[in-house]
Formats: C-alpha cells, sequence, structure tokens
C-alpha cells in the first residue's frame, strides 16, 4: 500500500497521510447571506416584482376588503422604497425609512396632492407646508401589512429574514381611548330627537318638531347598530334577502354572499360573517313590516336610498350625515361616533354576562392573538342559533327608555 509524504511548512517534521479523496470546490455563493435561498430561486427579482407575486398568490384567502388595504400598502411601499430594488438588498434600513416618510404624509395625500410623490408631499409637510398628518395607529397598519409581505416573503425564500420584525410606533392614543360608547345621556339626545319623536319630514327637516314618523335608512340604521352590534359598512350593504329565518328564528345575516346579485358587500376579516338573531325590540318597532314593504317595492338593498360613495360603499354618506344628525341633537362628544353603538352593544353584552364565546359570535370579534394560538376555533360547528337568540334575548338596554318606538308604527 502507497504512502504520500507531506512535508509541512514551517518545520521539519513529516506527517504521513493516505489518499485523499478530491474535496468538493466551495463557491462564493455558499457563503453569502443568501445561501439558505433555494438554488431554483431568481436571484434577480426585485422587490416590486417579489410584492407583485405576493398580491397575486391564488392561496391568499382574502377578503375584498383586506385585498384592497395591502394594495394600498404596497403602492405606497414600491413608491418610497423604490420597486427596482433588488429583493436580495431589502433591509431594515428601507423600513426604518419607510417609517420616517409616513410620520409626515398628510391624509389623503394622493387625492390632496395627485402631483407630488408620497416622499414629497412627506418632505413638504415636514418642512410645515402640509398638516393633518396620518396617525402613529395608520403607519402601524401599514407596516403590518408590509410585515405581512414579508414574512410571505421569508416563506417563498425570496428573503433570510423578515427586516420589518418588530417596528412600530407609539400610538399617542391608547386603545381604550380611541372610542367610546354613547353615555346614557347621548343615547337619551339621540332617541328622542324629533327624527325619532316627530319631525316635519325624514329628509332636510328631520330636526325639526311635527307629526311626521319616517321609517328610512336615518331610523333603522343607529336602532338596528344599537341592538346588533352591526358596523356601519356591514349594515348599510344589508339586501332585503339579509333578514330571514333560520332555523324558525328571524336573523341578520351577515355575508358578502347576496341572494340578490348585489356585489357591494364586504366584510372586515372572515369571522365578520355570521348570524345575528333580531332583537325583540327590533320586531316590535317594526322592521319585519318594513323589509316587507321593501321587497314588495322590487328594491334588492335594504337601505337602497343611500347614495354609493365613489367605491361604492355606502356607510361613507350616511357617516357624514350621523355626525350633522349628533351635533343638531346635541349628542355629539369626542371620541364617540356611529361605531360607538358597537361599544354600547359589547357593554350590554358585558351587562347580562353572555358567555366570552358567544359574545365574540355575536358581535364578530376575533379572539386577538395568532392563529397558532387559535387552533380550537377552527373544531367544532360554532354556536347554533338557538344558543344566539337565548344570548339575544337577555339584553334589556336599561339605559335608553325607546317605548315611543313601539308606538310609532
Amino acid at each position: 500500500m502507497s504512502v504520500d509524504l507531506l512535508l509541512l511548512e514551517g518545520g521539519n517534521r513529516s506527517v504521513m497521510v493516505g489518499p485523499q479523496k478530491p474535496k468538493p470546490a466551495v463557491t462564493v455563493s455558499a457563503l453569502s447571506p443568501a445561501s439558505t435561498i433555494s438554488p431554483a430561486r431568481e436571484s434577480a427579482l426585485t422587490f416590486g416584482e417579489v410584492y407583485d407575486r405576493y398580491i397575486n398568490d391564488p392561496t391568499r384567502g382574502w377578503s375584498t376588503r383586506t385585498r384592497d388595504s395591502y394594495e394600498t400598502c404596497r403602492k405606497l411601499a414600491t413608491d418610497i422604497i423604490g420597486a427596482d430594488l433588488p429583493i436580495l438588498d431589502f433591509a431594515r434600513t428601507h423600513c426604518r425609512d419607510f417609517i420616517e416618510t409616513l410620520r409626515f404624509l398628510p391624509k389623503n395625500a394622493s387625492k390632496r396632492f395627485p402631483y407630488l410623490s408620497p416622499r414629497q408631499a412627506a418632505e413638504q409637510a415636514r418642512e410645515g407646508k402640509w398638516d393633518n398628518l396620518i396617525s402613529s395607529a395608520n403607519v402601524n397598519a401599514y407596516l403590518t401589512d408590509l410585515s405581512s409581505f414579508l414574512n410571505w416573503a421569508v416563506q417563498e425564500e425570496y428573503l433570510v429574514r423578515n427586516p420589518a420584525r418588530g417596528l412600530r410606533l407609539p400610538d399617542e392614543v391608547a386603545r381604550k381611548n380611541k372610542r367610546f360608547p354613547f353615555s346614557t345621556d347621548q343615547l337619551k339626545k339621540i332617541f328622542d330627537a324629533p327624527l325619532y319623536r316627530g319631525c316635519l319630514d325624514g329628509e332636510r327637516n328631520y330636526f325639526l318638531p311635527g307629526t311626521e314618523r319616517p321609517r328610512n335608512a336615518r331610523f333603522w340604521l343607529p336602532v338596528i347598530a344599537l341592538h346588533s352590534g352591526m358596523r356601519l359598512g356591514e349594515a348599510t350593504a344589508l339586501d332585503v334577502t339579509d333578514v330571514r329565518a333560520i332555523d324558525g328564528i328571524q336573523c341578520f345575516v351577515v355575508s358578502e354572499e347576496s341572494l340578490v346579485g348585489s356585489t357591494d358587500k364586504k366584510l372586515k376579516t372572515g369571522s365578520s360573517e355570521r348570524l345575528i338573531p333580531l332583537h325583540p325590540n327590533l320586531i316590535s318597532f317594526g322592521l319585519l313590516q318594513f323589509i316587507d314593504e321593501r321587497r314588495r317595492a322590487g328594491e334588492t338593498k335594504l337601505f337602497g336610498e343611500i347614495a354609493p360613495g365613489p367605491r361604492g360603499i355606502r356607510a361613507v354618506a350616511f357617516s357624514k350625515w350621523f355626525t350633522q344628525f349628533t351635533r343638531k341633537a346635541g349628542a355629539a362628544l369626542d371620541r364617540t361616533c356611529f361605531h360607538s353603538f358597537r361599544h354600547n352593544f359589547r357593554d350590554e353584552l358585558r351587562v347580562a354576562r353572555i358567555d366570552h364565546d358567544i359574545a365574540l359570535a355575536i358581535g364578530g370579534w376575533t379572539t386577538g392573538g395568532s392563529t397558532r394560538n387559535n387552533v380550537s376555533e377552527n373544531y367544532g360547528r360554532g354556536h347554533g342559533v338557538k344558543v344566539l337568540h337565548e344570548a339575544i334575548m337577555q339584553l334589556q338596554f336599561a339605559d335608553v327608555d325607546l317605548r315611543h318606538l313601539k308606538l310609532a308604527y
């Protein structure tokens, strides 16, 4: 057996070693930061190209509203960071620059300053030329959407890590202070207004005392919101077929699906799709008769009188009217708006000591936390309509006297 003799430099020792197998060559790419990226991955892809792949990924089960939100963030991110940036060069400094630009971005900048890029609008705002900037909560919402994209990019092996992880602005408004429920005094002023006691008419003179008792969107939407906790967007988009008997119980069916072919129903989250049994008050106020009248008139939308906005959303126009209504009724206060009815409804569920899971199911609230922590939510069929109905029947709404509405129909 032959043995090779190797003399080591720097000494006179000799070491005998056996025949060696040739070692594979080590390439530079194997030592690069992108070494965990699949060899088949196209390394020349840009930030904009990868973001497009994320938006168009057919495996993402997004609602229309969620997709619109992600698309808005994509446009901002590619404009500020640069669509042509190589994806492998994307770093935390780009995320910091994104935040710093958003901090000074005026609200509705694309509409107010269509001739300016987001960076240009932010630079001018930093110089004091513009005010009314987006809030820290808005900035954090964009960061959340950007981070969702970056997490996907890591999973798809376009990036090794998410550079935006952990980046958030401190929110100057505490979560508990963002919206308040209406106080007892506010509720009294709202439901004792001429619109509910008797007005000149339900259109221009709804705030003047009179003998008319209109039954229209202005009358019904605040009443429905108080007794169901529905979001304004959900309530204004209801079809006439979205109130129907489920297992013999009259319910609001909150869903993007339509039995009459309407296409304007959009939900905030997947958990927003739900059944809400009608509270007895709504039935005694004449809601079912109102719905029958709309059906006989050939209407498909329950509140079709509300003009859709530029994007087909009726909630925008109604929200503006409701703000005027609360001012005329003397019920306007800081941090209260139409959404406050949803807070009132949640408090009413607490007063009635409704089981937490049932309350979440009725209101369409998520449980919070990560999907991993809520795996149990995927098991079982959920709460039956009879269980939900029993919970709704326990709600008393003792803080506001609505008996005059029962006599008005």
